[in-house]
Protein backbone atom coordinates (compact mmCIF):
# COMPACT_ATOMS: atom_id res chain seq x y z
CA UNK A 1 0.00 0.00 0.00
CA UNK A 2 2.74 2.00 0.94
CA UNK A 3 4.11 1.79 -2.93
CA UNK A 4 0.97 3.30 -4.22
CA UNK A 5 1.04 6.24 -2.39
CA UNK A 6 4.80 6.95 -3.51
CA UNK A 7 3.68 5.75 -7.44
CA UNK A 8 0.66 8.13 -6.82
CA UNK A 9 2.78 11.18 -4.88
CA UNK A 10 5.19 11.10 -7.60
CA UNK A 11 3.91 9.70 -10.34
CA UNK A 12 6.62 7.62 -10.74
CA UNK A 13 6.95 4.28 -11.62
CA UNK A 14 8.42 2.28 -9.02
CA UNK A 15 8.40 -1.15 -10.25
CA UNK A 16 10.62 0.34 -13.38
CA UNK A 17 12.90 2.14 -10.76
CA UNK A 18 13.62 -1.22 -8.81
CA UNK A 19 14.22 -3.09 -12.13
CA UNK A 20 16.73 -0.82 -12.82
CA UNK A 21 18.86 -2.63 -10.44
CA UNK A 22 18.99 -5.24 -12.57
CA UNK A 23 20.89 -6.18 -15.71
CA UNK A 24 23.98 -5.08 -14.00
CA UNK A 25 26.33 -5.54 -17.23
CA UNK A 26 24.03 -3.43 -19.36
CA UNK A 27 25.50 -0.48 -17.28
CA UNK A 28 23.68 2.93 -18.19
CA UNK A 29 21.34 1.31 -20.23
CA UNK A 30 18.19 0.41 -18.55
CA UNK A 31 14.91 -0.92 -19.69
CA UNK A 32 13.67 2.60 -19.98
CA UNK A 33 15.98 4.02 -22.90
CA UNK A 34 13.44 4.49 -25.59
CA UNK A 35 15.79 5.21 -28.13
CA UNK A 36 16.77 2.48 -30.98
CA UNK A 37 20.48 2.19 -29.27
CA UNK A 38 21.55 0.21 -32.49
CA UNK A 39 20.60 3.46 -34.50
CA UNK A 40 21.84 5.88 -31.82
CA UNK A 41 25.42 4.37 -32.28
CA UNK A 42 25.48 4.09 -35.90
CA UNK A 43 24.28 7.75 -35.82
CA UNK A 44 27.31 8.25 -33.40
CA UNK A 45 30.26 6.33 -34.92
CA UNK A 46 29.36 8.71 -38.16
CA UNK A 47 29.42 12.25 -35.90
CA UNK A 48 32.91 10.30 -34.42
CA UNK A 49 34.36 9.96 -38.42
CA UNK A 50 33.44 13.34 -38.89
CA UNK A 51 34.86 14.54 -36.11
CA UNK A 52 37.93 12.42 -36.54
CA UNK A 53 38.41 13.94 -39.84
CA UNK A 54 37.85 17.86 -38.71
CA UNK A 55 40.84 16.82 -36.48
CA UNK A 56 42.65 15.71 -39.16
CA UNK A 57 41.59 18.60 -41.97
CA UNK A 58 42.54 21.22 -38.98
CA UNK A 59 45.50 19.66 -37.96
CA UNK A 60 47.00 19.82 -41.88
CA UNK A 61 45.55 23.56 -41.99
CA UNK A 62 47.30 24.70 -38.61
CA UNK A 63 50.53 23.21 -39.83
CA UNK A 64 50.90 24.17 -43.67
CA UNK A 65 48.78 27.43 -43.40
CA UNK A 66 51.12 30.60 -44.91
CA UNK A 67 50.69 34.21 -45.92
CA UNK A 68 49.42 36.98 -44.32
CA UNK A 69 47.28 36.27 -41.19
CA UNK A 70 48.38 33.18 -41.22
CA UNK A 71 48.95 33.66 -37.17
CA UNK A 72 45.78 34.17 -36.58
CA UNK A 73 44.79 31.53 -38.52
CA UNK A 74 47.38 29.11 -37.13
CA UNK A 75 45.63 29.55 -33.99
CA UNK A 76 42.04 29.11 -34.77
CA UNK A 77 43.12 25.95 -36.17
CA UNK A 78 45.02 24.68 -33.56
CA UNK A 79 41.98 25.84 -30.91
CA UNK A 80 39.63 24.12 -33.07
CA UNK A 81 41.65 21.03 -33.79
CA UNK A 82 41.72 20.62 -29.69
CA UNK A 83 37.71 20.93 -29.57
CA UNK A 84 37.26 18.82 -32.17
CA UNK A 85 39.16 16.24 -30.39
CA UNK A 86 37.10 17.00 -27.21
CA UNK A 87 34.05 16.25 -29.45
CA UNK A 88 35.25 12.96 -30.54
CA UNK A 89 36.14 11.69 -27.12
CA UNK A 90 32.74 12.69 -26.00
CA UNK A 91 31.23 10.54 -28.60
CA UNK A 92 33.18 7.73 -28.18
CA UNK A 93 32.82 7.96 -24.23
CA UNK A 94 28.72 7.96 -25.13
CA UNK A 95 29.08 5.23 -27.42
CA UNK A 96 30.94 2.89 -25.09
CA UNK A 97 27.94 4.16 -22.30
CA UNK A 98 25.17 2.50 -25.14
CA UNK A 99 27.18 -0.48 -24.87
CA UNK A 100 28.83 -0.02 -28.19
CA UNK A 101 31.97 0.21 -29.68
CA UNK A 102 33.22 3.49 -31.08
CA UNK A 103 34.83 2.76 -34.64
CA UNK A 104 37.88 4.72 -35.07
CA UNK A 105 38.83 2.38 -38.53
CA UNK A 106 40.94 4.67 -40.44
CA UNK A 107 40.38 2.36 -43.40
CA UNK A 108 36.71 3.63 -43.48
CA UNK A 109 36.65 6.88 -41.39
CA UNK A 110 36.12 9.17 -44.95
CA UNK A 111 33.20 7.21 -46.12
CA UNK A 112 31.73 7.32 -42.77
CA UNK A 113 32.66 10.86 -42.08
CA UNK A 114 29.74 13.92 -43.38
CA UNK A 115 32.38 15.97 -44.09
CA UNK A 116 35.38 15.85 -46.27
CA UNK A 117 39.15 16.30 -45.99
CA UNK A 118 40.98 19.39 -47.35
CA UNK A 119 44.24 19.41 -48.86
CA UNK A 120 44.43 23.15 -50.27
CA UNK A 121 47.51 24.77 -50.18
CA UNK A 122 45.70 28.35 -50.48
CA UNK A 123 44.91 29.89 -47.23
CA UNK A 124 41.60 31.55 -48.04
CA UNK A 125 40.78 27.74 -49.73
CA UNK A 126 41.13 26.45 -46.62
CA UNK A 127 39.20 28.76 -44.70
CA UNK A 128 36.72 28.09 -46.70
CA UNK A 129 36.61 24.17 -46.71
CA UNK A 130 36.56 24.52 -43.07
CA UNK A 131 33.32 26.74 -43.00
CA UNK A 132 31.56 24.04 -45.24
CA UNK A 133 32.71 21.20 -42.91
CA UNK A 134 31.43 23.00 -39.59
CA UNK A 135 28.03 23.80 -41.73
CA UNK A 136 28.01 20.02 -42.40
CA UNK A 137 28.41 19.28 -39.25
CA UNK A 138 26.05 21.75 -37.87
CA UNK A 139 23.38 20.32 -39.87
CA UNK A 140 24.21 16.82 -39.19
CA UNK A 141 24.05 17.31 -35.55
CA UNK A 142 20.42 19.18 -35.81
CA UNK A 143 18.90 16.26 -37.88
CA UNK A 144 20.23 13.52 -35.20
CA UNK A 145 18.67 15.62 -32.77
CA UNK A 146 16.00 15.81 -33.93
CA UNK A 147 15.79 11.91 -34.42
CA UNK A 148 16.60 11.18 -31.27
CA UNK A 149 14.05 13.66 -29.78
CA UNK A 150 13.44 13.16 -26.11
CA UNK A 151 13.98 9.15 -26.48
CA UNK A 152 17.83 9.63 -25.38
CA UNK A 153 17.72 13.10 -23.58
CA UNK A 154 21.79 12.55 -22.67
CA UNK A 155 22.83 11.74 -25.92
CA UNK A 156 20.85 14.94 -27.05
CA UNK A 157 22.24 17.39 -24.82
CA UNK A 158 25.41 16.06 -25.78
CA UNK A 159 25.00 16.97 -29.36
CA UNK A 160 23.05 20.06 -28.49
CA UNK A 161 26.79 20.86 -26.70
CA UNK A 162 28.75 20.45 -29.93
CA UNK A 163 26.36 21.73 -32.24
CA UNK A 164 26.77 25.49 -29.93
CA UNK A 165 30.81 25.16 -30.51
CA UNK A 166 30.57 24.35 -34.24
CA UNK A 167 28.24 27.10 -34.50
CA UNK A 168 30.69 28.98 -32.73
CA UNK A 169 33.44 27.45 -35.68
CA UNK A 170 31.95 28.72 -37.75
CA UNK A 171 31.27 32.19 -37.34
CA UNK A 172 35.39 32.18 -36.47
CA UNK A 173 35.59 30.58 -39.93
CA UNK A 174 33.13 32.94 -41.54
CA UNK A 175 35.30 36.16 -39.89
CA UNK A 176 38.69 34.60 -41.37
CA UNK A 177 37.11 34.37 -44.65
CA UNK A 178 36.28 38.22 -44.45
CA UNK A 179 39.59 38.94 -43.76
Amino acid sequence: MEETKSNLAHGFDVAAIRRAAANLDDGAVTEGYQADREAVIAMLNDALATELLCILRYKRHYYTVQGPNSAQMRAEFLEHAQQEQDHADRIAERIVQLNGSPNFNPATLSARSHAEYDDSADAQAMVRADLIAERVAIESYRQMIQVIGDKDPTTRDMLVEIMAVEEEHADDMRDLLAM
